[in-house]
């Protein structure tokens, strides 16, 4: 199944530049694999060492914050969106 991911400016140096990816997993944790195995060192920027997200980076599934859904868990389908948004801070 294709899922289509929205990669953020700072991590496409990973991605050969390209700000958009196709990538395969039935949830994000999968999707998060998927990534890794395609654009090696992707996964250490979106995850800490225990593989869990970091709290600094947004995940969305078509416009939907996982943190709503399932968090990691939440179940992909064919055709999703998932955006990647680091978030913003400063003052």
């Amino acid at each position: 199944m294709a899922v289509k991911v929205l990669i953020p400016t700072p991590l496409q140096k990973f991605t050969n530049d390209e700000a958009t990816v196709e990538c395969e997993g039935g949830n994000i944790i999968e999707l998060m694999n998927t990534l890794e195995d395609k654009f090696p060192g992707i996964k250490k920027r979106l995850c800490d060492d225990t593989g869990e997200l970091r709290r600094f980076v947004n995940f969305y599934v078509n416009s939907e914050d996982i943190r709503f859904l399932d968090n990691k868990e939440t179940a992909l389908n064919d055709g999703d969106e998932v955006s990647i948004v680091p978030a913003v801070a400063g003052g």
